[in-house]
């Protein structure tokens, strides 16, 4: 592990790769930008480090030696003290299976090989300040919502059936759904969803966004034949057809009066 020196205030990102030339590349410029950057050439010890200091994001490869970026996210997101860290693959692999999986276990953002500096950093950037903005969440963020006998607990990205049995969701799962919930009744553009699953706004049809609402209509106990939740707006995007009830943690905590 190396660090790349920067301000003690600086935003701490892990670049993860085997490519030793490469990480030390990405380290470099990051710090140019303005960013603190730590040097990993597998996860061995990332773990580790990651639960020990404040880490705003990961770059993480895909094909590392011993435990892979794919298995490594997995076992991130499984852990509730790490479940929430950013994370951007860095990937040779360029198909649609492989962006749709790496964003289902549970990446935020997935990079094709090779790419630009000047991409990696707005891609950093964009996913840096949706994080600090919590998505334009009111100042008061909304704990659970409730709509047509499910449950989602936001923090801890729990959806709970109408029988009560939890099931943790993935973070692309929970951003999707998160849109819907913030806009329930209403025909979310492609555009808009493919920006939320950090594919590119100029490619309305790309399938990826078909698959993600597929895997997200399979979690909420339908399919595309029986849409009593999610709705196709043939066309135009995908609507949310129940009410929407939203519940703070000062609300929860106050009960009824």
């Amino acid at each position: 592990m190396t660090l790349s020196p920067q301000g003690g205030d600086a935003p701490l990102i892990f670049v993860v790769d085997d490519d030793r030339v490469l990480c030390g590349q990405i380290a470099d410029y990051l710090a140019a930008h303005g960013y603190a950057a730590r040097r990993f050439h597998d996860t061995e010890g990332l773990m580790e480090a990651v639960t020990r200091e404040r880490c705003t994001l990961i770059l993480l490869d895909v094909m590392l030696p011993g435990e892979d970026g794919l298995a490594f996210c997995r076992r991130l997101r499984a852990d509730p003290a790490t479940a929430l860290v950013p994370v951007i693959f860095l990937s040779a692999l360029g198909e649609e299976t492989d962006r749709v999986v790496g964003l289902e276990l549970g990446a935020d953002d997935y990079i094709v090989k090779p790419f630009s500096s000047r991409e990696l950093l707005a891609r950093v950037r964009t996913l840096l300040r949706r994080t600090a903005d919590g998505g334009a969440a009111p100042a008061r963020p909304v704990a659970r919502y409730r709509f047509g006998g499910w449950t989602v607990e936001a923090r801890a990205r729990l959806l709970i059936d109408p029988a009560g049995v939890a099931g943790n969701l993935s973070a692309a799962e929970f951003r999707l759904l998160r849109v819907f919930l913030e806009h329930p009744q209403e025909v979310v553009e492609r555009e808009t969803l493919l920006k939320v699953i950090q594919r590119p706004a100029d490619t309305p049809y790309d399938r990826v966004l078909d698959v993600q609402i597929s895997r997200l209509r399979a979690r909420l106990g339908e399919s595309a034949k029986d849409q009593r939740l999610i709705r196709t707006a043939r066309g135009d995007g995908y609507m949310l057809a129940a009410p929407v009830e939203k519940e703070t943690d000062r609300q929860r905590d106050e009960g009824p009066l």
